[in-house]
C-alpha cells in the first residue's frame, strides 16, 4: 500500500516508518518539523535501504493534504502529527485544539475529498481517568487531565462519529501507554526538543553527561520502592502494533486498543536497569509529587492480542540497552 504518514520523522513515526518499509509498504511521510528533524527520515532510509518520499507541510493545511494523497495515491494514513508536551498543554490549550483537533479535522477533509477511507490514529492512555481498577482495559472510563489528553480524547470521538456517519471507513485508535527504548542500530531514538516531557531521556542525559541528576518527582506512593509506576513499551514493540493495526482494517470497522505491556515498572526499576546498561551509578534525588500524578498505571493488553495478534516482546533490558546506544552514538540526537 501507498501509507501517508503524518507526523512521520518524530520518535514513533520514524520508527514506523521502519516497520511499514520492511514489510513492503510505500512511505509517504508529512511533517512540518516542528518537534522532529529530517535527518530521521533520512536515518529510516539507510536502515531500511528503501525510498521514502518526504513532504514539508502543516495538517491544517486541507489543500496541501489533498494534493499530497492524491500524487502519490494513498491508500490509507497513519496520523502521528500532533503536540505531545502535558505540561506545555496546560499553558497553552489553544495551541493544542489547534494543531491536534483542527489539524485532524482538515485531514479527514482531505481524506474524504480523495477517497481515502482507512486511517490508524495515534491516540494515548492519558485518555483514561484516573484508575477506577487495573489493569486498564478499552472498557475503562475516559477523563483525561490535561488538554493534551483531551484532545486526543476529542479526535477518538471525531473519528467514531466519522465513522457513524460514514460506515464504509476502516478506523483503529491506538492508545499507547509509555513509549521509551530506540532501534536497535543506534541510528534513530527519542530526540526532546529542549527539556525533555518523559522520563528515558532524562535519564539518558544523565548517564551521558548533559544533565547532572534526576530529579523523581514523589518517594512516597504505594508502590513496591514508592516511586511511581508505569508501562513502558518499546517504541519498537509499538510500531509493529501500528503495523498489526493496519492489517487487522479489513473490513469496515472502528475499534480503540491498548498498546502496552501489561507489566508496571517504578521510576527506580528503570533507573536501576539504566545502570545495568550504561555500567554505571545514575546520581538522583527524589522530589516533591508532582501534581496530578498518580501512583501507578499500566495496560490490559489482551484486545491486542485477540484483535491484531499482537503483543509487546522487548523487555525492560532491551529497552535501556537500545535507549543507551542510541544516546551513546548521538549524544546531542539528530543535531551531532
Amino acid at each position: 500500500m501507498n501509507i501517508l504518514v503524518t507526523g512521520g520523522a518524530g520518535y514513533i513515526g520514524s520508527h514506523t516508518c521502519v516497520e511499514l518499509l520492511k514489510a513492503g509498504h510505500e512511505v509517504i511521510v508529512f511533517d512540518n518539523f516542528c518537534n522532529s528533524s529530517p535527518e530521521a527520515v533520512a536515518r529510516v532510509q539507510r536502515i531500511t535501504g528503501k525510498a521514502v518520499s518526504l513532504v514539508k507541510g502543516d495538517v491544517r493545511n486541507r489543500e496541501q493534504l489533498e494534493s499530497v494523497l492524491r500524487e502519490f495515491k494513498c491508500e490509507a494514513v497513519i496520523h502521528f502529527a500532533g503536540l505531545k508536551a502535558v505540561g506545555e498543554s496546560v499553558e497553552q490549550p489553544l495551541m493544542y485544539y489547534d494543531n491536534n483537533v483542527v489539524g485532524t479535522v482538515r485531514l479527514l477533509e482531505a481524506m474524504a475529498a480523495t477517497g481515502v477511507k482507512t486511517i490508524v490514529f495515534s491516540s494515548s492512555a492519558t485518555v483514561y481517568a484516573p484508575p477506577q481498577y487495573l489493569p486498564l482495559d478499552e472498557n475503562h472510563p475516559l477523563a483525561a487531565s490535561s488538554p493534551y489528553g483531551r484532545s486526543k480524547m476529542v479526535v477518538e470521538d471525531l473519528l467514531r462519529d466519522c465513522h457513524v456517519a460514514h460506515p464504509d471507513w476502516k478506523i483503529a485508535l491506538l492508545r499507547y501507554f509509555n513509549p521509551v527504548g530506540a532501534h536497535e542500530s543506534g541510528l534513530i531514538g527519542e530526540d526532546p526538543d529542549g527539556i525533555p516531557n518523559n522520563l528515558m531521556p532524562f535519564v539518558a542525559q544523565v548517564a551521558i553527561g548533559r544533565r547532572e541528576r534526576l530529579s523523581i518527582w514523589g518517594g512516597d506512593y504505594p508502590t513496591h520502592d514508592g516511586t511511581g509506576v508505569r508501562d513502558f513499551i518499546h517504541v519498537v514493540d509499538l510500531a509493529v502494533g501500528h503495523l498489526a493495526a493496519l492489517q487487522a482494517l479489513t473490513a469496515p470497522q472502528c475499534f480503540a486498543i491498548n498498546l502496552g505491556t501489561g507489566t508496571g515498572h517504578s521510576v527506580l526499576d528503570v533507573v536501576k536497569a539504566y545502570e545495568k546498561a550504561c555500567g554505571k551509578p545514575l546520581p538522583y534525588i527524589i522530589a516533591e509529587r508532582r501534581p496530578g500524578d498518580i501512583a501507578e498505571y499500566y495496560a490490559n493488553p489482551a484486545a491486542a492480542k485477540h484483535k491484531l495478534g499482537w503483543e509487546a516482546k522487548r523487555g525492560l533490558d532491551a529497552i535501556c540497552a537500545d535507549s543507551w546506544r542510541w544516546q551513546q552514538m548521538n549524544p546531542n540526537g539528530f543535531k551531532s
